[in-house]
């Protein structure tokens, strides 16, 4: 983790937009920055400082995890960000994680001690800075996803006509905690039959029968970094309407992946793949977005849909998920985790 490339990376960008100073809340931002694991702090970096402050509960953490920060200790009573804030006069926050409480909090504590600071607003400025992964960002999700596959072989094992959906869930999830993941970053989804039909089931009590659709969509998550699969199968022979389901899907699939290229729009590649399904005479079957990039958090840019203008660049990935969901029938969801690499895309 080349902590101080990526502190340079985000002080160009806070120089380029005249910002002083910047709070980083978020924790998958602040893990980017820092290192630091731990579930409440603050990071303050100026274009001289990199300060972390968090309360007793962290401290030693903060020393072994993030050297390259000066540690300030939270304490009641005492106000840690008039401490710290200097001469700083625009200081930015993240407004998309922020709540209007913890605004009023900060903002109240510098009114009087500093009531020339201006508290700015800033959209996804690290969050751009992680969508290039670097080769041990890249190195870690491959693990996630390789790991990910073979639940799903074990998965293919051990299920069962009559195994219940949420069964087979803890099962996958079992497998997975076993074998190295930490805590899944979604909920694991079990899906047969007819709840198949739904792109977000919720696991239930219903038993899984031969010959139906059964889909699973789960991510393994490895020192922070997930992978993001889903994979349609049946027990037993499949009816005409699954072969010729499954057929679609992996063709489009196919065809999203053969479009992925370095300056390609993700509404372009989007387009590639749902051509196949609508051709097909399932287009209306089709209501979710081809893809979406994913690592310190399951969702990230850049997206992939209809109308996305998102440019897709070397060292990016992403998934490339087509689905057709049938009401009453079920569905067939098929998702890869995919890097692009050398202009063209692989699976990772």
């Amino acid at each position: 983790m080349n902590i101080q490339d990526r502190l340079s990376r985000l002080r160009h960008e806070l120089k380029r937009k005249n910002i002083g100073a910047m709070l980083v809340a978020q924790p998958e931002n602040r893990y980017y920055l820092s290192g630091f694991s731990g579930s409440d702090g603050y990071l303050f970096i100026s274009q001289r400082e990199a300060i972390l402050a968090t309360d007793f509960r962290y401290v030693e953490l903060v020393k072994r995890e993030s050297p390259d920060y000066r540690l300030v200790q939270i304490k009641q009573g005492v106000n840690w960000l008039d401490e710290i804030a200097g001469r700083t006069k625009r200081l930015g926050f993240e407004e998309g994680f922020v709540t209007v409480a913890q605004h009023s909090q900060l903002a109240e504590s510098l009114k009087k001690a500093r009531p020339h600071l201006e508290m700015v607003p800033i959209s996804a400025v690290v969050e751009k800075l992680r969508v290039i992964k670097d080769p041990a960002e890249i190195g870690l999700i491959s693990r996630a996803a390789d790991l990910t596959r073979k639940a799903f072989e074990y998965a293919y094992k051990t299920v069962e006509a009559g195994m219940t959906e949420l069964r087979l869930a803890w099962l996958v999830e079992s497998f997975l905690r076993e074998n190295g993941s930490q805590a899944m970053p979604f909920e694991v989804i079990a899906a047969s039959g007819p709840s198949a039909a739904l792109p977000h089931a919720r696991p239930s009590e219903r038993q899984i029968q031969a010959g139906e659709p059964i889909t699973i969509d789960v991510g393994a998550k490895l020192e922070y970094y997930c992978a993001d699969m889903t994979r349609t199968f049946c027990l037993g022979e499949p009816d005409e309407t699954y072969r010729k389901v499954y057929d679609t899907v992996k063709r489009a699939q196919e065809a999203g992946i053969n479009a992925v290229c370095e300056n390609a729009t993700g509404g372009e590649v989007d387009r590639a793949a749902r051509k196949v399904i609508e051709d097909a005479g399932y287009g209306d079957a089709f209501g979710h977005g081809l893809g979406h990039g994913f690592g310190l958090n399951v969702h990230e840019a850049p997206r992939l849909g209809p109308n996305s203008k998102d440019i897709l660049k070397n060292g990016m990935v992403f998934t490339i998920e087509p689905g057709i969901y049938l009401p009453g029938w079920g569905g067939v969801r098929i998702e890869d985790d995919v890097l692009l690499e050398n202009g063209k895309a692989s699976m990772i």
